[in-house]
């Protein structure tokens, strides 16, 4: 870790816990790698080749966003409707998963306390539970809600890098376990993400370090880099978020992805390449929450929200 003597102590903390949730999340991820099928999936929908990547660079890889990059809303937000389906929570919490995701769809971005209340909620929801209990499911519910979410157009960008012999990873806030289902699914090398205490298999209701957010997404990949024996010069790394420039900021080849207004901001201020998958109706539908049982009162807060934005 580097020197952090010139920061606050609650400035010290914060940053050793970026580390310690980056460092965690390398390795598990790297465990992940070795349990993930190498069969690759075929590229669908649209597919402009990228100028990058460049075959035979064993020393490149790609790291892909997944929350509104990879896969259209959030994952934490999808795989909580699965679990209220089988009956891991009340109706009530359900609502709150339908407003979360109401607004991140509309928003198009991730929300500090949203995202800290899922995660909270995911946490005291999965206490107790097995970790292998939790993987089965999750295979269900990427069937169920996920698949059908990914986005061709960067899926395309990873196969393009999977075809050029290099490694791909998945890094996101959500939890590590869904993340790595994901990343098998598409045919990609592993995931980064957050990981949740377990004793003896059984999730114990609290996190190693913290999520996998922003400058612990980037302490993520450089510990990674560092294991892998990476050259982040000759990496790729994409995201649709103003929360994921550090990550972006430290690779050689960054791409905004559907990219929030801040982000492509950012982006066009330094030559980044941009890429934008959302049609005007894809768009109208990611506007539109769906959430098993509590449809009205998903689009009446779909409404609230979009009004509220037109006055501001």
């Amino acid at each position: 870790m580097a020197a952090l003597g010139w920061l606050t102590p609650r400035r010290r903390s914060a940053t050793a816990r970026s580390v310690l949730a980056g460092e965690a999340a390398a390795e598990a991820a790297r465990k992940s790698s070795l349990e993930i099928d190498a069969t690759k999936t075929a590229a669908a929908g649209e597919a402009a080749a990228p100028v990058f990547p460049v075959a035979g660079d064993d020393r490149a890889a790609a790291f892909f966003d997944l929350d509104n990059t990879v896969m259209q809303g959030a994952a934490i937000f999808h795989f909580g409707r699965g679990l209220y389906k089988r009956k891991f929570f009340q109706r009530r919490e359900l609502a709150r998963f339908a407003w979360q995701q109401a607004w991140f769809r509309l928003a198009g971005v991730e929300d500090p306390e949203h995202m800290q209340d899922a995660r909270e909620s995911a946490l005291s929801i999965v206490k107790g539970h097995r970790v292998s209990e939790l993987m089965t499911i999750g295979e269900e519910i990427y069937d169920e809600y996920m698949a059908e979410r990914i986005w061709p157009g960067t899926r395309a960008l990873a196969q393009a890098h999977l075809d050029a012999g290099q490694k791909v990873w998945l890094v996101t806030a959500a939890p590590v376990e869904t993340a790595t289902i994901i990343a098998r699914r598409l045919g990609l090398t592993g995931a980064l993400g957050t990981v949740a205490e377990s004793v003896d298999g059984v999730y114990t209701g609290k996190l190693v370090g913290e999520p996998l957010h922003g400058p612990a997404k980037a302490e993520a990949v450089r510990a990674l880099a560092i294991a892998e024996g990476l050259d982040l010069s000759r990496c790729a790394a994409y995201s649709d978020s103003h929360n994921d420039i550090p990550m972006l900021s430290l690779v050689g080849h960054p791409y905004a992805i559907n990219p929030d207004t801040k982000l492509r901001k950012h982006a066009r201020a330094r030559e980044w390449r941009l890429r934008d998958y959302r049609t005007g109706r894809k768009a109208a539908k990611v506007g539109i929450p769906a959430a098993a049982g509590v449809g009205a009162l998903a689009g009446g807060t779909a409404a609230a929200v979009a009004l509220h934005r037109r006055r501001r």
